[in-house]
């Protein structure tokens, strides 16, 4: 041990002699650890956002979008194409036909300015049933008022539950129960408030306002089909079966012949959360790729900064090898050189992918996205190893030839 340790020190006290040739040396290591840490620590914290999701409304859920859908691709409407195949009373249907459904209902979705007065606001205006707060599980979240009923949403009430932003923005966190906001030149009566619930589904929340569906159709947007729907069904029910209805409920409301594919997409929420995994897994794999060429990169500014340092000490080698040192005590000394190297400049980039990786999860968090600050010990291990094996195999051929100069010529060099 007492060699290595040696050799150790004499590394340290070399490359303390140029610092900055020393740091240009490992940047190239920095920047591809950092890389590696700060992509899987988001891959994770992008995981850990849909999980909290889906556990926050239940996995128990099915979604339903209009137009086709195969192994390759998602449905056009996914797509921004509008595909007006799926209407309201496909959603009664599924309702009256399938009774292991506990609530579902159709959105439309689209933006606008709501005004109380003078003051004005950006919104998105959801259209949606009385099913909602059950199908989102937000029933006790309503901090004023209520959610509107059945025979409400039947009848073209313009009634309104806003956003605890939408709130803020136009009535300043004064209860605005019982007052109205515009809507494109439509007044809607306001019967309740969501407290604050952040980011879901990337979508904030809080800057929306929620109106009976068929008012949304009918006054608002002019249209009669749907942008997807939402079903949830009781505990204890095999979710594949049921989905399995729903799309023979479907197929028999839209007359599909039984050689004839459907025109809809029935997808289950763990069913999304494997394909969105999936796909987060593939980018962070293309990432990580990128911040393995860095490593390359650095590897080669390792093995430069070895050779030019064997040219360096030539005689300080020769030297050695006359008073006794073998090509083996040489070789050693100069891979143990680039192993530090190699390890300093993963230290930094783990420290550094840590910090930023913790600033993502604080700004993810500041903007309301459950999302967590993971730091997989794989990420670490994988970097630390991989550095090990790059100060190795970069750190080879310079210790080769350290090692087999010739010590007379070695003495003569100048």
């Amino acid at each position: 041990m007492i060699p290595i340790i040696d050799s150790a020190k004499i590394a340290l006290k070399d490359f303390g002699k140029s610092k900055f040739r020393t740091f240009l040396t490992m940047l190239g290591m920095i920047i591809g650890v950092s890389a590696i840490i700060i992509i899987m620590s988001a891959g994770e914290g992008g995981k850990s956002l849909v999980t909290n999701q889906i556990e926050s409304i239940g996995s128990n859920l099915i979604g339903v979008l209009p137009g086709a859908s195969d192994e390759e691709g998602p449905p056009a409407s996914v797509m921004g194409v509008t595909v007006t195949t799926l209407k309201r009373d496909d959603i009664q249907a599924l309702m009256d036909e399938i009774p292991e459904i506990q609530a579902a209902s159709g959105y439309v979705r689209s933006v606008a300015k709501a005004s109380h007065f003078n003051q004005k606001t950006d919104i998105s205006f959801v259209g949606v049933n009385h099913n909602y707060p059950v199908i989102e599980s937000v029933e006790d979240r309503i901090q004023y008022g209520r959610f509107f009923n059945e025979q409400e949403a039947e009848g073209l009430n313009k009634i309104a539950i806003l956003g605890s932003q939408v709130s803020e923005d136009l009535f300043y966190g004064e209860n605005p129960v019982g007052k109205t906001i515009k809507v494109k030149k439509n007044n809607f009566r306001i019967i309740g408030v969501f407290e604050k619930r952040g980011t879901e589904g990337f979508l904030n929340q809080d800057t929306q306002i929620f109106i009976p569906i068929k008012t949304a159709q009918k006054i608002l947007l002019g249209i009669d089909h749907l942008a997807y729907a939402r079903i949830k069904i009781h505990d204890g029910y095999d979710i594949k079966l049921v989905s399995e209805k729903v799309k023979q409920v479907l197929r028999d409301q839209h007359d599909i012949e039984p050689h004839e594919d459907d025109d809809f997409s029935v997808k289950e929420q763990k069913s999304t959360l494997q394909t969105l995994d999936q796909i987060m897994g593939a980018i962070s794999l293309f990432l990580v790729a990128i911040g393995a060429i860095s490593l390359l990169v650095g590897g080669v500014g390792i093995m430069n900064i070895m050779l030019a340092s064997v040219n360096q000490r030539v005689r300080e080698i020769g030297l050695r090898k006359a008073v006794g040192a073998r090509e083996k005590d040489i070789m050693i000394q100069f891979l143990i050189e680039s192993m530090i190297l190699t390890l300093l400049g993963a230290l930094i980039g783990i420290i550094i992918g840590i910090g930023v990786s913790y600033l993502i999860a604080l700004i993810a968090r500041t903007m309301d996205y459950q999302w967590d600050f993971i730091i997989t010990y794989q990420s670490v291990l994988i970097s630390s190893i991989v550095s090990v094996l790059i100060g190795l195999f970069f750190g080879f051929y310079p210790a080769k030839k350290a090692a087999r100069l010739n010590p007379i010529d070695a003495l003569r060099y100048e």
